[in-house]
């Protein structure tokens, strides 16, 4: 036997010193790490943890999404039906307030009884066309009866009605004849002021059939509106297009046997502008939806917000949208 070592020691000795060097690095890095790195470390994340606890306590449950409300449609309402306070759930604006009120009902709902002619249009009085065709000067006597001699008494028939507006509806006579009615008598002075406050200053049009019922009485039928800022302003507006429509219609006796209607959305600006006109939906139509947009467009510009109104909207525009009814 010699104790020379040989190559299989050498090798054997090689790794157990490499295996000895990497445990005592190991084992520094672990010390240093420990010593340096791991607090820091630790440090950081705690208060990321402490963080992320606190924005927890914090966090804001966002609410679901509140279903949108349809926009009021317009309704006019008499100044001797209006009422202090605002209504409750109200479907309706206009430029007072006003509760549902009905003569006489034996229902007990949310809605009033209204006995009209029509269903498409929100009114609850009749009231008749306000704007009369100008007629031409009458012809001297002799010429007068020359012509009668000369016309054929079919010319004489009266003209069917024309149409009807979507916020208020027309009389089926254009031109009644007025003073042979027989009109009752007011019972209470307060029933006159009533009539006569019915009759000055309102759109024309027919008024609404309904079924209903409602426990407030009143001699005047009225729904339920809530008074806005700009409720007499949008009145005045209605009443202006309305008598271009029937001006329209009149000259060249349009929609003598038509049916339907006509939605136009546009935007009316502060300063009485009309832009973005825009046909939403006609069943009549190009010539007569046409007619419905010069009704809008050719008395612009309007007359300006008033201050209180601007106030209230909020902006220089709003989106509009305009029904008529043929």
């Amino acid at each position: 036997m010699s104790l020379r070592p040989g190559r299989f020691e050498y090798k054997r000795l090689g790794w157990a010193l490499l295996i000895s060097l990497m445990f005592h690095l190991l084992c520094y890095g672990g010390y240093e790490f420990t010593r340096t790195v791991l607090p820091v470390w630790m440090e950081r994340v705690k208060f990321l943890a402490a963080l992320a606890h606190q924005l927890e306590k914090k966090k804001v449950v966002t609410p679901p999404p509140v279903a949108t409300e349809p926009p009021l449609m317009f309704v006019e309402v008499n100044p001797a039906a209006a009422t202090p306070e605002p209504p409750k759930n109200a479907k309706y604006y206009s430029s007072q307030n006003s509760k549902a009120a009905n003569a006489d009902s034996q229902l007990d709902t949310d809605i009033p009884k209204i006995a009209g002619q029509q269903e498409h249009v929100p009114k609850t009085e009749d009231a008749p066309r306000k704007s009369i065709p100008l007629q031409p000067s009458p012809a001297p006597q002799k010429e007068a009866q020359k012509a009668e001699q000369e016309q054929p008494a079919e010319q004489a028939k009266p003209k069917p009605p024309v149409g009807d507006l979507a916020m208020a509806k027309p009389e089926p006579n254009l031109r009644p004849e007025t003073g042979t009615a027989e009109q009752s008598r007011p019972r209470t002075l307060i029933e006159a002021k009533m009539r006569q406050q019915q009759q000055n200053n309102q759109i024309p049009g027919q008024k609404m059939k309904q079924d209903g019922g409602v426990r407030h009485r009143s001699i005047l039928p009225s729904l339920d509106a809530i008074g806005t800022s700009f409720g007499e302003y949008d009145r005045q507006f209605i009443d202006a297009v309305q008598n271009h429509w029937y001006d329209l219609l009149d000259s060249q006796q349009f929609a003598l046997n038509r049916t339907g209607k006509v939605v136009l959305k546009f935007r009316l600006h502060y300063d009485g502008r009309i832009s973005d006109m825009e046909m939403k939906e006609s069943t009549v139509g190009e010539t007569l939806a046409y007619v419905c947009e010069l009704a809008v467009t050719d008395p612009a510009p309007y007359a300006k917000w008033p201050g209180d109104m601007r106030r209230e909207i909020g902006g220089d525009s709003r989106d509009i949208t305009f029904t008529f009814y043929y």
